[in-house]
Order: structure tokens, then C-alpha cells, then sequence
């Protein structure tokens, strides 16, 4: 009995494995690829966050968080419902409206790495 086990739960990933791989937004499709490459615009927001606010383009910033929103929602209408695709795009636009939050003054500097 406690080699079954094992059996069942290989079993049950590669199932799973499977499903995600065939699934119409999997990584055989650019539906899967082109929201996993936009997770650079989300790591260079980030890196922004230390970045004098001077230095923010106010548009840049207004572009990124209307588009997080409008493709955020869209993820969310569209058959099947791309969860990837929804997600970048929902961080997209918090780091955009972070980032305008500083530019107008409505929330201060978080301070990672710097050392006083």
C-alpha cells in the first residue's frame, strides 16, 4: 500500500503537468509567453522604487497603470480567462500607481537597501 502512494502522486503531477502544458494559454502558445516577458516591466518598476522621484516620468507612469488596468480586465473577459495574463498586468499597474503616488507626494520612499 505505501507503494501506491507514490505511484498516485507522480500520477496526479504529471496530470497536471499535462493539462497545463496543452492548456490554450500554456507555454505552446504566445498567450502564455508574451504576459511571462512582461514581468520585466514589473522587476524595472520595482527597481524604481529607490529611484530619485525627479527622475519618474509622470507619462511613462500614467501609460503603465491604464494599460494594467484596461489588460487586466480584459484577462478577466476573455475564454479561457488568462490568470497570467492578469496578473502581470494587476502589477503593472500597482507598481505605475505607486510610482505616481510618489511623483505627487501621496506616499513617501520606501527604503530597502540603503544603509544610514
Amino acid at each position: 500500500a505505501g507503494s501506491e502512494e507514490p505511484a498516485a502522486i507522480a500520477m496526479s503531477a504529471a496530470t497536471k503537468l499535462a493539462a497545463f502544458w496543452n492548456h490554450p494559454a500554456g507555454p505552446k502558445t504566445i498567450h502564455f509567453w508574451a504576459p511571462t516577458f512582461k514581468w520585466g516591466l514589473v522587476a524595472a518598476g520595482l527597481a524604481d522604487i529607490n529611484r530619485p522621484v525627479e527622475k519618474v516620468s509622470f507619462n511613462q507612469q500614467c501609460a503603465l497603470s491604464a494599460t494594467g488596468i484596461i489588460w487586466c480586465r480584459y484577462a478577466t473577459q476573455i475564454i479561457p480567462i488568462n490568470y497570467n495574463l492578469m496578473s502581470v498586468n494587476f502589477f503593472v499597474a500597482l507598481t505605475g500607481l505607486y510610482q505616481l503616488g510618489r511623483k505627487q507626494g501621496l506616499v513617501g520612499d520606501i527604503e530597502f537597501a540603503k544603509k544610514k
